[in-house]
């Protein structure tokens, strides 16, 4: 895990998934700080940070916001976590933490589940431009 960049923040997305390629997007469009980058749950880097942080690769189908060393986040808690990081207007998201994880993540896992079939889905993960490449680990 020694070749994550120092102070970012890792989101694991499904990078086969339009919704979370359309995540990912709008993350970026909104990172004004530059603290985030992006690995697919599919790659190698993905697997392995999964495998590092204890989670079960098989059927995982959450986003992630690892934060090396210091915590991870999955499912709605990992969204919170991200609008609060983007600040401004987006840290108001913060709010949906009065609902109890229990109640928010099962609306999570709703759309999760899905999240193909209203929003479908890529042959192959998305390839950023060369502008947005440093954003991605791989």
């Amino acid at each position: 895990m020694l070749n994550l960049p120092p102070n970012k923040k890792i989101i694991l997305f499904d990078g086969v998934c339009n919704l979370c390629d359309f995540a990912v997007q709008f993350v970026i469009e909104h990172d004004t700080k530059d603290m985030f980058r992006f690995v697919a749950l599919q790659s190698e880097l993905g697997q392995e940070i999964l495998k590092h942080i204890g989670i079960n690769p098989i059927n995982i189908d959450s986003v992630i916001l690892y934060e090396p060393g210091i915590a991870y986040y999955y499912k709605s808690s990992a969204a919170i976590e991200i609008a609060k990081s983007l600040g401004g207007f987006w840290h108001f998201g913060t709010v949906f933490k009065i609902i109890p994880a229990g109640i928010r993540n099962q609306l999570y896992d709703y759309i999760a589940k899905n999240r193909y079939k209203w929003y479908g889905k890529k042959e192959t993960c998305w390839i950023p431009t060369e502008e947005l490449k440093s954003k991605f680990l791989q």
